[in-house]
């Protein structure tokens, strides 16, 4: 099962899994989600953070039989990794680094008190004292860029967080880096090692990265391998960071999942998805830390194309309501 598959990556896991040979079941809470007419199979389900999501996961993971269950929305993790007291294999971290990366005030506490470089980080509660501008501010639980904003100045520090619809305490501040910003795919799985590191320098970003290029940085990657050393993540897990002035790599942020350029980390030489997939269900060989560097990722809409009657198969979203939806388009609504 892969689940949200109208995420920028997940059609093109779906493909990558199927020509591996894999019988793929997709979901998400959107009938127009593409992935789920490229899957063997496509399911509706409630969002992730809902009481109502794991139970239906559950029932579609015993119907179609699922071995391996590929999350790749931060929402749904948490409830997922119970499905390995089912015996079926979650191809994310553990359960404790997974509740860590997902509350980014605590994941920060947490590596600073590691010794892995962050950049300064406190509670918007908190009086802006000697903050030096301009600063990040965002949620403390989140992702794609919602809710995050960069203040110039005390007084709009200030305005976002009194306008900005969160509670101070919801919210952290983070020191602003300006260098060069990375985002890394980490390969390990349960026995802890290290299979590979591949880092992207990141080209242009909105909300999720859309240009990135390989970039091989030794001290890049020896913070990322500190990561697994120091909190156990023991599963496939994003780091995104970024150069201070002194050209040392600050760790902002993690995704305790793939990453959603593991497109471009399988396109370098390290298939993350589907290699750990096998080694999850199969014991499948170890990947090897050995990819091309200067790759380029360019994010874009693609075409796919299926045979009416597999697409009406599905009946997720049936034929007639796709051209409302194409009505509702034209009619501006």
């Amino acid at each position: 099962m892969v689940t949200t598959a109208g995420s920028a990556p997940t059609p093109g896991a779906i493909l990558r899994l199927r020509a591996l040979g894999y019988r793929v079941v997709a979901t998400d809470v959107d009938p127009a989600a593409p992935g789920l007419y490229l899957a063997d199979r496509g399911y509706l389900v409630p969002p992730g953070g809902s009481t109502g999501f794991l139970p239906e996961i559950r029932g579609i993971c015993a119907k179609e039989e699922a071995g391996a269950v590929v999350p790749l929305v931060d929402e749904e993790l948490d409830a997922v990794t119970e499905l390995e007291d089912d015996g079926i294999a979650v191809l994310a971290p553990r359960r404790e680094f997974v509740r860590t990366c997902l509350d980014k005030a605590l994941l920060m506490a947490r590596l600073a008190d590691a010794g892995v470089p962050v950049p300064e980080t406190r509670s918007a509660a908190a009086p802006a004292g000697d903050l030096v501008f301009p600063v990040v501010v965002k949620p403390r639980t989140g992702r794609g860029g919602r809710g995050v904003a960069v203040c110039a100045s005390p007084a709009e520090l200030a305005r976002r967080i009194e306008h900005g619809g969160y509670p101070a305490a919801d919210l952290i501040v983070q020191e602003l880096l300006a260098g060069t910003e990375f985002t890394v795919s980490v390969v390990v799985w349960r026995d802890g090692a290290v299979q590979a590191v591949v880092p992207k320098e990141v080209i242009l970003k909105r909300g999720v990265t859309q240009y990135a290029v390989t970039r091989r940085h030794e001290r890049v990657a020896q913070v990322c391998r500190a990561v697994q050393r120091e909190l156990r993540a023991d599963g496939p897990f994003n780091v995104q960071l970024a150069l201070d002035a002194a050209g040392e790599p600050r760790v902002f942020e993690i995704n305790p999942r793939f990453s959603s350029t593991a497109p471009l980390t399988v396109a370098a030489g390290v298939d993350e998805i589907g290699g750990l997939l096998g080694q999850a269900l199969a014991g499948g060989p170890r990947l090897a830390d050995d990819w091309r560097d200067g790759v380029v990722m360019v994010r874009r809409w693609a075409e796919e194309f299926v045979d009416e009657a597999d697409f009406v198969r599905h009946g997720v979203l049936p034929v007639a309501d796709a051209r409302d939806r194409g009505r509702d388009s034209r009619a501006g609504r």
